[in-house]
């Protein structure tokens, strides 16, 4: 899904960034969200281009998990963090499904 690797969740973020992955979403039940622009957007609207998960050296615990995301009409680009399935009950199976990819 993607020819970049990272070693760390701070080595993703900052390489995302700088390929112009600059807004974060957060989930919310039945989409992803952009507080920033004020933008919600449901599965069908935007795409995951990468994603690069990351094991927590001590704790098995601190797994966590980055979505690089692109809109499919605003043109906007930004990353998701989550934990490991933590989505699972909080977010639509439609949601689900498409951040499982």
């Amino acid at each position: 899904m993607n020819d970049n690797s990272y070693d760390t969740l701070s080595e993703a973020l900052n390489g995302l960034k700088k390929r112009g992955y600059t807004e974060d979403f957060n989930l919310k039940g039945d989409c992803i969200e952009c507080p920033n622009l004020k933008l919600e957007l449901k599965p069908e609207e935007f795409k995951v281009d990468e994603v690069h998960r990351f094991e927590g050296m001590s704790y098995p615990g601190d797994n966590s998990v980055v979505y690089a995301l692109s809109s499919k009409d605003q043109n906007v680009k930004g990353v998701l963090v989550d934990a490991y399935g933590d989505y699972a009950d909080a977010i639509t199976p439609e949601l689900a499904q498409k951040l499982r990819g």
